[in-house]
């Protein structure tokens, strides 16, 4: 039991220092994967979704939603951690000899396993929480009509290309939604069953994921040890090859699972993005309809707009399967691998930073 709250405490530790470094790369990460199903590519790859999040929000929209994975990466961290050493246990019990590699890839397959189960509704508010910017535009800044429309007039995350603009007169925005909030609507909607949508996605991430990030530092820590000199004392790794077996174990990880990070994505967002596309279309046309119907007869604008808003209807919440062919059919191989780049570029500092404390912490307090 000590040594469990250990590996809890320790991990823990570790998941939040690595996720306060992290986090703006996730950000673009979600935000680039998201964009797939939308119809309208507003990013053209990871720098330029940094760039125009930052102008479009400012330093606080490259950390919207930071609590939510926050709380999430310590649970994680903590719980995968502990699992992992309570299956190495176990393991141990009855081989009564030093795990091979294949054995802690196990171990760290049924960790990652459990972890998911915790981990999928944190994420599901998470990336929620990430694209609501993607569907909420700026104060409109839209001229009226007949003015001529410049590209300064547009919302910094509009694509110059855009169809659809806001009319004018709506000049007064409700509050985004916050953690709560998203979780009651959840509830609402679609029952504690909504919770895990795009579990299939996160299952198979954490699993096959935490098998190759565990396998893959151990790996590289005992091809390290192994150059030591003779010691009398047990072979410890020094702090900078903990973080270099991080490092390869990070990048080993999102090269062989990303795939499966996507389409959980996709499904997570679909509703949010979609919702978002059909409300505009519908505004588009009704502001259409209502300037060409003005120009004839000076009497129809002042008819109530409730009259003709039609409701807006989703479609059903796709499966991990059908999400995965629609993507690999609309944008290839590439499209699967949306926004690894910039993931690559998180995991590999983050998961040595992830190791570097948390080896740290083992051998000054284990």
């Amino acid at each position: 039991m000590h040594d469990s709250l250990k590996d809890i405490v320790f991990g823990s530790t570790a998941g939040i220092i690595s996720e306060v470094f992290e986090y703006p790369f996730d950000l673009a990460k979600v935000r680039l994967q998201s964009q797939l199903l939308t119809g309208q590519k507003q990013f053209k790859g990871p720098i330029d979704c940094l760039v125009k999040t930052y102008q479009a929000e400012g330093i606080t929209g490259l950390y919207r939603g930071l609590p939510v994975p926050l709380v999430g990466s310590t649970v994680e961290t903590a719980a995968i951690f502990c699992a992992y050493s309570t299956f190495k246990n176990l393991i141990h019990h009855y081989t009564q000899q030093e795990l091979t590699i294949p054995q802690l890839g196990l171990a760290s397959a049924g960790a990652g396993a459990v972890t998911s189960f915790l981990l999928t509704p944190i994420e599901l508010v998470k990336c929620k929480i990430q694209v609501q910017m993607m569907n909420t535009h700026t104060p409109p800044r839209i001229p009226p009509v007949g003015y001529p429309i410049t590209s300064a007039a547009l919302s910094p995350l509009d694509p110059p290309h855009s169809k659809f603009l806001f009319p004018a007169t709506s000049h007064n925005h409700d509050p985004l939604p916050g953690p709560f909030s998203i979780i009651r609507n959840i509830l609402k909607t679609n029952g504690i069953r909504g919770l895990w949508l795009g579990h299939t996605g996160t299952l198979l991430r954490e699993t096959g994921g935490t098998a190759s990030w565990f396998a893959m530092k151990e790996y590289v820590a005992r091809l390290l040890i192994a150059r030591h000199p003779p010691s009398p004392s047990p072979p410890a790794l020094l702090p900078w090859e903990s973080a270099l077996a991080g490092s390869v174990s990070g990048a080993f990880c999102v090269a062989a699972l990303y795939p499966a990070d996507t389409v959980k994505s996709v499904m997570q967002t679909e509703e949010e993005l979609l919702s978002h596309r059909a409300s505009t279309a519908t505004a588009a046309r009704e502001w259409a309809v209502g300037t060409s119907s003005s120009s004839t007869s000076p009497t129809s604008s002042s008819s109530s707009p409730s009259q003709s808003k039609p409701k807006v209807r989703l479609k059903p919440s796709s499966s991990f399967l059908s999400t995965f062919v629609t993507i690999y059919r609309s944008h290839g191989f590439r499209g699967l691998y949306s926004g690894c780049g910039m993931t690559m570029a998180r995991a590999v500092p983050s998961s040595g930073i992830v190791f570097l404390v948390y080896d740290g912490l083992v051998a000054r307090f284990g």
